[in-house]
């Protein structure tokens, strides 16, 4: 204690009302660190608060210096600013917002500065001085004002303060909702109502009632609520974009300037809550407290992107769900036409892989030789999807998003016994179709590489390279943390097919295809339409399919070219090259382990593409599903106890429904 009368009596002594700006706002920041102390304790800050109060009303001249630094502090800095636009961007658009947050992460700030938001960054940069603000008592307050500025002992300045920051911020507000992008998107009523066009009007009658010497309640409170009342009716026509979007795609561009716009409304209601507020200390304290919250956010890059692309990740969700229904099989039928589509998709990736050792015969670099690897995949992905087959691992980052909605109607046992029945037609779907891809690719790849060694009397790979491939495969490799690898590639490809389809829908691509004059002149208006009917329905399918063909191909290059030595490991892909492998050493190759050490590893690959791509897929969907709450021991034991009664429902459906 005695340690700390020190340091308050050397900090008195350093007030100088006449030094420079940066001398007078490091001033500030060495007070507010010692009223902060350790950060450890609320009431311990609000002692020292109180010790600094008694000491500068002791003595008359440090009273005298102090309030002559406040006057310089109030007369250079515009608190109004600060007020009326911190914690918002500076700019409308979401990369520049955070191209500035890192510019503020990195490059240290200077209190040689006139700006209040740069300054109380500066003096208030932790979370526990808007605890320590909060708990500061009304009549230490109160008296603090008195010591500060007892020429404004009715906070005259202050409302004048607000009201100007309550203008500023309505100025912006009407900017945003007269921007066109907004404007045409809102609902036919929203703009009818024209709830923006006379906001200024209400705001400047609050300004008048509040600042008129003649003013009754009664006046005052009608205005206030006028007010209020306009900006619901702001922040409601601003909502109804939101169901343009459900329609019609997600712009994260848009999405950043409605919350800009919503939480500017928020903000409006919190000055004017202050303007009217009887005890205006408490509400100051309260709203500079707030303020410091809004600076920790305003820091944060992750709770930028997390909140202006929820959105887009529930669209992405949305749209990835739609698809994933028609992959989860629930009858005996639908499983063994997916078996059947699993074959079809098995047959065509042995075509794949024979052309992917044939590429490797013109050794070309690295890059080269990935990007047609990646060509090669991707015709062959998009082959399949245009003959209805499928390939395994395409799957549960489609299946993922429709389990995860399936989450919000488990408030009963009903819906918890639902989703256990989603669980099992899912895990029985992906056997289906990895047992279909598997047991055809193999000897698929393996009978056409002994055609092409039969006709042409050389085997598609010699033998080094042949064992190369199984060394390659083998169980105790690094084959399995590679499968995990292409599992995350997997639902990489998902997010870009959600994304792209998100993206055509919101610029009206299918539209411009069908009724452009220029396209429909090019293309004539039967084959238009057809284009735009074909694009509406399998972009999301082709965008999926070209990427992850070109990520298995590239990646591993890239990866190469860094030094990481990661490589991909495809269920469907690697079976397919086990088939050839063996082909090309003959029939003596079952007797040699690293075969079966190979063979072994297969299975373990289908589950690690299977489960990771699924396992992130679901976590986007839960996040974009906002489900919270969710019992999962219930969840957990559900499905371990339907594991033990009937195992067979998670490989094979019943003669039933299942």
């Amino acid at each position: 204690m005695r340690r700390a009368g020190s340091e308050l009596t050397h900090l008195l002594t350093q007030i100088d009302a006449q030094a420079g700006v940066a001398e007078r706002h490091l001033w500030l920041i060495a007070l507010l660190d010692w009223v902060r102390g350790g950060g450890d304790s609320v009431p311990a800050s609000v002692a020292r608060v109180q010790q600094l109060l008694e000491a500068v009303e002791a003595d008359p001249e440090t009273r005298q210096r102090l309030q002559d630094w406040w006057a310089a502090l109030v007369n250079t800095v515009d608190i109004t600013p600060l007020l009326a636009d911190f914690g918002f961007a500076p700019r409308t658009g979401l990369f520049s917002e955070l191209t500035e947050r890192l510019r503020r992460k990195l490059l240290p700030s200077t209190p040689e500065t006139l700006e209040a938001s740069e300054l109380f960054t500066l003096a208030l940069p932790y979370a526990f001085d808007a605890q320590w603000l909060i708990a500061l008592p009304e009549d230490l307050l109160h008296r603090w004002v008195a010591v500060l500025a007892p020429e404004d002992a009715h906070g005259t300045r202050w409302q004048k303060t607000l009201l100007d920051a309550i203008t500023y911020c309505a100025g912006q507000i009407l900017s945003t909702g007269f921007a066109p992008e907004l404007r045409l998107r809102m609902s036919d009523a929203a703009r009818e109502a024209q709830p923006f066009h006379a906001l200024i009007r209400d705001v400047e009658s609050l300004r008048i009632e509040v600042l008129h010497s003649l003013r009754t309640t009664d006046r005052l409170e009608e205005t206030a609520q006028r007010l209020r009342t306009r900006l619901e009716a702001c922040r409601s026509a601003a909502a109804s974009v939101y169901l343009h979007f459900e329609d019609n795609g997600i712009s994260v561009g848009l999405v950043f300037r409605l919350r800009q716009l919503r939480t500017r409304i928020l903000r409006v209601r919190e000055l004017l809550d202050c303007v009217l507020s009887p005890t205006p200390h408490l509400s100051a304290a309260r709203l500079l407290a707030h303020l410091v919250q809004v600076g920790q956010e305003r820091r944060s890059i992750r709770a930028l992107l997390s909140s202006n692309t929820s959105l887009l990740a529930a669209k992405v969700a949305e749209r990835n769900a739609e698809t994933g229904e028609h992959y989860i099989t629930r009858t005996r039928s639908e499983y063994f036409a997916m078996v059947g589509n699993a074959a079809g998709g098995g047959a065509v990736m042995a075509f794949t892989t024979l052309i992917k050792f044939a590429l490797y015969a013109l050794a070309l670099s690295a890059f080269w030789g990935g990007f047609l690897a990646g060509i090669n995949y991707a015709i062959s992905f998009v082959l399949v999807q245009m003959l209805h087959f499928t390939v395994a691992t395409k799957q549960p980052a489609m299946t993922a998003p429709a389990m995860a909605a399936k989450l919000k109607e488990m408030d009963n046992v009903a819906g918890v016994e639902e989703f256990v029945d989603k669980v099992t037609y899912l895990v029985r779907s992906q056997v289906a179709a990895v047992l279909g891809n598997v047991l055809v690719v193999f000897p698929a790849a393996l009978g056409l590489a002994w055609l092409w060694g039969w006709a042409t009397e050389v085997p598609v790979l010699d033998e080094a390279h042949a064992l190369q491939v199984l060394d390659s495969l083998h169980l105790l490799g690094p084959s399995l943390l590679f499968a995990a690898f292409t599992g995350v590639l997997l639902f990489a490809s998902s997010i870009i097919a959600g994304w792209t389809e998100n993206w055509f829908v919101l610029h009206r691509l299918d539209s411009a295809l069908r009724y452009n004059p220029r396209i429909t002149a090019f293309l004539g208006a039967t084959r238009a339409q057809r284009w735009a009917h074909f694009l509406r329905h399998n972009l999301s399918g082709l965008a999926a399919n070209i990427s992850l063909g070109f990520m298995l191909g590239l990646v591993p290059a890239f990866a190469a070219f860094f030094g990481l030595g990661l490589e991909v490991r495809h269920v469907t892909l690697s079976a397919g090259q086990l088939g050839v492998a063996g082909a090309s050493l003959g029939s003596e190759v079952i007797h040699q382990s690293a075969f079966w050490w190979a063979v072994a590893t297969i299975p373990l690959l289908g589950a690690l593409n299977v489960g990771v791509s699924f396992y992130l897929a679901f976590l986007v969907a839960l996040r974009a599903q906002n489900v919270t709450g969710v019992e999962r021991a219930r969840i957990y034991a559900a499905i371990l106890a339907r594991l033990r009664s009937v195992p067979r429902e998670f490989f094979l459906p019943g003669r039933q429904v299942a």
